[in-house]
């Protein structure tokens, strides 16, 4: 797919929902008792094969324009599916439904496609094994595909190594099956929707600096959620309005979520002109609609606690950076290396054939702003935020812009062109 140099961006968009928040709630409201009704949920293909996998676990679902259904049967209330569960692109899937799964009364394998096969997944299931689970790496390679067999929880305390909603999130749901309580201590605070939407659900989950612990068999009710913007997608609108000249975009009704919300600390830190409008606080999962102006970007560091706050979004702050004066720095930033590609050395690979002075580090980026960028052709290895990524940094490229594999944006934000070519018109 082509891209070039564009107009100023300006208008009103509307980002679709949150993915992380989509996900939970359909697995949650599958757990519950009676009918969860999800609004504005990502129809996105990740959340897709969430529905796909609880659909063969027994549990209708009708995906209804506008709104969808989750017919829970509660906690006990899954069946053993008729094949292998089929996660395709998502990690999130393939990661917290391990944890459902560990607890069932019943055996099931899941695959996902060629990218969820590289995928760590020791980091579940090490603590899944502590736990007494039983799932194996059919390959042996700590990978997918997986097969969990029936098998007596206990509750543990975990010291995650790393801060990871998923590895958290995994854990926990594990910890509803389990004999007593559960516990999860990180190094730094992850995204804590889990905890949020789980404890709306009515079960037990206290939260103490980076510990959350879960109470086993609780009675889960069914809930109306509506889901707020996604902000992992709205970075790339802000994005766009902070580097070509003359923008001013409104972005509406974003989740801003102190655990999510690092894209606009950071941004701040670099001198943008960002405006939280209409803020709400009183649904769980604040959101706000963001005016962002075009600004003159200067060189921050970005690490420690901050990280798992935009670890999504840290592939655009690399091209924001490319537009700043001075230095950018990104560290303690390992995890890029574990996502749909390896986002250190894509991002390199990539912002360098544009002409950045970009360079990998073990565990993130240095990146010396101020270099005028050109087109280039851009291999997004298939991975979503890379693609969006360079389609944003090319309407402030000169020249044109290639980007291979292009189309699977449809992972998480399926209008994503359509919204971005409004904004240039």
């Amino acid at each position: 797919m082509k891209f070039q140099k564009g107009n100023p961006l300006k208008g009103t968009v509307t980002v679709p929902g949150d993915k992380s928040i989509s996900h939970r709630a359909v697995m949650f409201g599958a757990l519950s008792e009676g009918t969860t009704r999800v609004t504005n949920f990502l129809q996105g293909a990740d959340c897709l094969s969430t529905i796909a996998c609880f659909e063969k676990l027994g549990i209708p679902i009708e995906n209804d324009p506008g709104e969808i259904l989750i017919h829970g049967k509660g906690l006990h209330g899954l069946r053993a599916p008729a094949g292998p569960l089929d996660t395709g692109n998502s990690g999130t899937t393939t990661r917290l439904i391990c944890g459902i799964l560990a607890g069932q009364p019943f055996s099931t394998e899941l695959n996902g496609d060629a990218s969820i096969q590289t995928r760590p997944m020791k980091r579940i299931m090490d603590p899944l094994g502590q736990m007494g689970a039983q799932i194996e790496s059919l390959r042996g390679n700590g990978c997918a595909p997986l097969r969990i067999r029936s098998a007596p929880l206990h509750g543990i305390h975990y010291r995650s190594p790393v801060a990871s909603a998923q590895v958290k999130s995994c854990i926990l749901l594990a910890g509803l099956y389990a004999d007593g309580p559960t516990s999860v201590t990180e190094p730094y605070l992850s995204r804590n929707h889990s905890e949020l939407m789980l404890r709306n659900f009515g079960a037990s989950v206290k939260s103490e600096g980076t510990t959350a612990t879960i109470q086993p068999n609780p009675r889960l009710l069914s809930q109306e959620i509506r889901v707020p913007g996604d902000i992992s997608s709205a970075a790339y609108f802000i994005a766009a309005g902070l580097i070509v000249p003359n923008s001013e975009i409104l972005i509406k009704n974003v989740g801003i979520n102190p655990t999510r919300d690092g894209i606009l600390h950071v941004c701040r830190d670099m001198g943008a002109d960002i405006t939280l409008l209409n803020e709400d606080y009183e649904n769980g999962e604040p959101t706000a609609d963001l005016l962002v102006r075009h600004s003159s970007l200067h060189g921050t560091t970005v690490g420690g606690a901050l990280i798992p706050t935009l670890i999504d979004e840290l592939p655009v702050v690399a091209a924001l950076a490319c537009f700043a004066e001075g230095t950018t720095v990104i560290r303690d930033a390992q995890e890029l290396k574990v996502k749909e590609s390896n986002r250190i050395d894509v991002m390199v690979k990539n912002l360098s054939a544009m002409g950045a002075r970009i360079t990998a580090t073990e565990d993130g980026m240095i990146i010396e702003g101020g270099s005028a960028l050109h087109g280039a052709v851009i291999d997004s290895r298939l991975d979503h935020r890379i693609a969006m990524t360079f389609a944003v940094t090319a309407l402030a490229a000169d020249g044109e812009t290639f980007i291979q594999g292009a189309d699977c944006v449809r992972i998480s934000y399926p209008g994503f062109y359509e919204d971005l070519e409004h904004l240039c018109r």
